[in-house]
């Protein structure tokens, strides 16, 4: 399959070392929207404050593009499009982003999926979050789209798949962001649809690197999608899979298992099984946490009780990451602000978990290395 910007080959994850080293604006009928959006403001409890934080060189490895749809540009590109939405303005849309747990979320996030109609809205989507990833010390990334949201309601396969595409081949030499996409799949659907719209990406040639698994995950275990991931694996293509954020610790074993992934996404249920956090440890299994979404989730409570500290105390190779960043108040420098201020997250934390996304990343091995180097690794 092609890649961008320092694509790998098809393999394991990479070894880990074990200790650190060290508004979118008004639209235009024929023109892209560039403005960069605002992000949505946080709860309380993640206030910014005035501490400063160091911004590190970290590799995004668990982001939804769908999931940057900032609400400026939501507005936007419905103006563009014709679309009426059904909040009447900004602060409507805003209020809206109080979730009880997952699906509220995702009740609003496929809603809002509706002013994504052409190419250049997938391309402005895109393009909005590098500028701002970029701004937020992000390097590397890689980007999980969700293309049977948009088949399903009428957008053909190409127009998602080229929109967002378009801005990755061209990310590193103008964000100065690496990236690699990665098609998503959707839990709450039918394997069988999944593995249709997989043909349909591997038949055109779709640059992708690999597939995932995400949306709603109680009630869809692992062993629903056996076949696909085994057809992904088939073809060469990277493989990970949400677990363990609402579902049990058993998805994370399923996952690793019946899937072979390299990667969780989440996770943060294994401190429920300390067997499954020994294995955890003991194959460097990368974790993608998003401290920000599970408080807004509410799979945390709060912040304060994250279990992100006690993950990296028992050695878990864990990497923060934004998630859905305009629903969930914030992008990867918030997220990092607020482990600092909420937990107290120290310095040689927080070059841990730069270095852990990085070596976790699926990057060729010269992007690791010029990125570690960054990071002041040798």
């Amino acid at each position: 399959m092609e890649t961008y910007d320092g694509a790998p080959g098809p393999g394991g994850a990479p070894a880990l070392s074990d200790a650190p080293v060290s508004d979118a604006g008004q639209p235009l009928a024929d023109q892209p929207l560039t403005e960069q959006p605002g992000a949505a403001q946080p709860d309380a409890e993640e206030a910014a404050t005035d501490q400063p934080v160091k911004l590190l060189p970290v590799a995004e490895l668990h982001l939804h593009i769908e999931g940057t749809l900032e609400p400026e540009l939501i507005f936007a590109l419905a103006e563009r499009n014709g679309i009426t939405l059904p909040y009447a303005d900004l602060d409507e849309l805003r209020a809206r982003y109080e979730f009880t747990d997952l699906q509220s979320f995702l009740d609003l996030y496929y809603a809002n999926m509706a002013v994504l109609q052409t190419e250049q809205d997938f391309a402005d989507m895109t393009r909005a979050y590098l500028a701002r990833a970029a701004a937020a010390g992000v390097r590397h990334a890689e980007i999980m789209m969700d293309p049977q949201a948009h088949v399903s309601r009428g957008v053909p396969l190409g127009t998602c798949v080229n929109g967002v595409a378009s801005v990755l081949a061209n990310s590193l030499e103008e964000f100065g962001v690496s990236t690699l996409l990665i098609a998503a799949f959707l839990r709450d659907l039918s394997e069988e649809s999944a593995l249709e719209v997989l043909e349909q990406l591997l038949a055109m040639n779709a640059p992708i690197a690999g597939i995932g698994l995400d949306s709603a995950e109680v009630g869809n275990p692992p062993a629903k999608f056996e076949r696909l991931f085994a057809r992904a694996k088939e073809a060469g293509l990277h493989r990970i899979a949400h677990a363990g954020e609402e579902g049990p610790p058993s998805y994370i074993i399923d996952a690793l298992e019946l899937l072979d992934v390299e990667r969780i996404d989440h996770g943060i249920r294994c401190m429920e099984d300390p067997d499954l956090v020994e294995h955890l440890v003991a194959e460097r299994v990368p974790l993608t946490v998003c401290p920000l979404s599970n408080v807004r989730l509410r799979a945390v409570d709060t912040l304060a009780e994250h279990p992100l500290p006690a993950m990296l105390a028992a050695g878990l190779n864990v990497s923060v990451n934004s998630d859905d960043p305009a629903y969930f108040g914030g992008y990867v420098d918030d997220n990092f602000l607020q482990l600092q201020t909420v937990l107290g997250l120290s310095e040689f934390d927080r070059v841990r978990l730069a270095s852990n996304s990085i070596r976790s990343s699926f990057a060729d091995e010269e992007r690791k290395t010029e990125l570690l180097a960054e990071l002041g690794y040798s």
